[in-house]
């Protein structure tokens, strides 16, 4: 069996990574995920896309939204709304029981990465999911003059909101967890998944070390673009590449991609696309890109792995 790295944000990675275990061995399979959009509230240390992989790998999420927990209750919500609390980060009991555990486990003196560990196999799961990098990082989005944090933007102003420019705050100074530029270097493939390229790939790269590891090895580097038909499936990704001067499609992905991918797949709207797909720098495949189910996304994932000479 292949060993597979994937770099990854949040609900498109994951229904990758979904898909992708019901091809490869699960022990085989390494995520290394952004860790940008975490933050604090409550008093407590939220990670979102950390959790989305996991609970998606654990069949936990809800699949309505594609984050939080599948059966979830709202008791804590509800009274901290009868208070007059904050609720427009809404947080169900149980995903509140991992928050709070995290919240404890990193005031002991525990790494994110060692607690990731921990909450995986809690769920019973073999695939190594891995934070980016232990050190905080936030990104920073520039609207109306002003930067705001990642989670004002996306939630509570629904990325509704023009964005002049992104900045990728305690990046510059942050180093790999242990265990990813090993993951990236060892592993016979590395996808980078169909996440946000501004937002959720983009603070993975800006970790010292991680761009380089990925250039070195770029003929064997992956990518599935999250742009169909000038579009994305979820979230501000296309509306955020035109505000900050990138073309919406896979051409644009491609361009954001060309030093660290060799081999972008697309999807099979944008065929028409493909030569300035390469022109742009990577080499191009065309197949269903679409994971609605599992199944699907099993199927994207063999499409994907077959882009670069792995049959499974």
């Amino acid at each position: 069996m292949p060993q597979v790295t994937v770099i990854a944000g949040g609900v498109g990675a994951a229904k990758f990574l979904r898909g992708l275990v019901e091809l490869v061995d699960p022990s085989d399979v390494t995520a290394v995920v952004n860790v940008a959009d975490d933050f604090r509230l409550h008093g407590l240390a939220i990670s979102p896309d950390l959790d989305t992989v996991t609970y998606t790998l654990a069949d936990q999420v809800n699949p309505e939204t594609g984050w939080g927990r599948v059966g979830e209750t709202w008791t804590v919500m509800e009274e901290l709304d009868r208070y007059g609390g904050a609720t427009w980060f809404s947080l169900g009991d149980r995903d509140l029981a991992l928050h709070l555990y995290r919240t404890q486990r990193l005031s002991e003196g525990a790494s994110l990465s060692e607690v990731t560990a921990e909450v995986v196999r809690s769920h019973g799961l073999d695939v190594c999911v891995l934070p980016v990098s232990d050190a905080p990082m936030a990104t920073k989005l520039m609207v109306d003059g002003q930067h705001i944090d990642f989670q004002d933007y996306f939630v509570a102003r629904r990325h509704d909101v023009a964005v002049s420019a992104v900045h990728f705050e305690g990046a510059a100074t942050a180093r790999p967890a242990p265990g990813v530029l090993e993951a990236i270097s060892s592993a016979d493939v590395v996808v980078v998944a169909p996440s946000n390229p501004i937002v959720s790939i983009g603070p993975v790269l800006a970790v010292p070390g991680v761009r380089d590891a990925l250039a070195a090895r770029r003929d064997s580097v992956v990518a599935v673009s999250p742009i169909v038909g000038g579009a994305a499936l979820k979230g501000p990704a296309a509306r955020l590449m035109v505000e900050l001067g990138h073309p919406s499609s896979a051409v644009g992905v491609a361009g954001l991609y060309r030093e660290v991918v060799g081999t972008l797949v697309i999807d099979l709207v944008d065929e028409d696309l493909a030569p300035d797909v390469v022109t742009a720098g990577p080499a191009c495949a065309v197949a269903d890109t679409i994971m609605s189910d599992p199944q699907r996304a099993a199927t994207v994932a063999r499409s994907t792995l077959a882009a670069v000479g792995l049959e499974v």
